[in-house]
């Protein structure tokens, strides 16, 4: 009954005015701009609801784009985890240049690191990075890096090593009974 009587009299009318100058004095644009405005941020935000949508749906699921999650870390191993590198290689490299004290191994990519030391019968230190790079046994699948602490060595004092590795190698395949 109040609204009827207000709206007899005009009083409503007024109120409406009033209330829409207080909502655009508050937040300084008129309600036909900020409609519009949150109409278009509406519209912009629904264009990208659905990879949204599948992303949270992914995150539900405890996974990510790849399908793994943190919980994986602390799982078993599911990946199949091959050495690439030629063993006899591996364990030449090690044989040769056993008086070489060891920083890092990676069987996995094949790189050994070593810190200085002195051969048997030498007074010069050495320090060695050997790189395995390929399962067979060749002379390509070997790479290594000799140097002092006055720098690189000599070319023949690394392919001499190299030769001492490979024959090393040759060795133990033949030892395995596997030609």
């Amino acid at each position: 009954m109040t609204k009827g009587l207000l709206k007899s009299s005009g009083l409503f009318r007024k109120q409406q005015q009033y209330d829409q100058i207080r909502m655009s004095s508050m937040t300084g644009l008129p309600l036909g701009k900020i409609a519009a405005a949150s109409i278009l941020s509406i519209v912009l935000a629904a264009c990208g609801a659905p990879q949204e949508t599948e992303l949270r749906g992914q995150l539900a699921e405890g996974g990510n784009s790849d399908g793994s999650s943190i919980w994986d870390a602390f799982g078993p191993n599911t990946t199949d985890q091959t050495i690439a590198v030629n063993r006899y290689l591996w364990n030449a490299s090690l044989d040769v240049l056993n008086f070489l004290p060891i920083q890092s191994l990676d069987p996995f990519t094949g790189v050994i690191v070593t810190g200085y030391g002195t051969p048997p019968g030498g007074g010069r230190a050495y320090r060695a990075t050997i790189h395995v790079t390929d399962p067979a046994l060749e002379a390509r699948a070997l790479r290594v890096a000799l140097q002092t602490r006055n720098g690189p060595v000599a070319t023949g004092t690394a392919r001499a090593v190299e030769d001492a590795i490979l024959a090393r190698a040759r060795q133990l395949r033949i030892a395995d009974n596997r030609f």
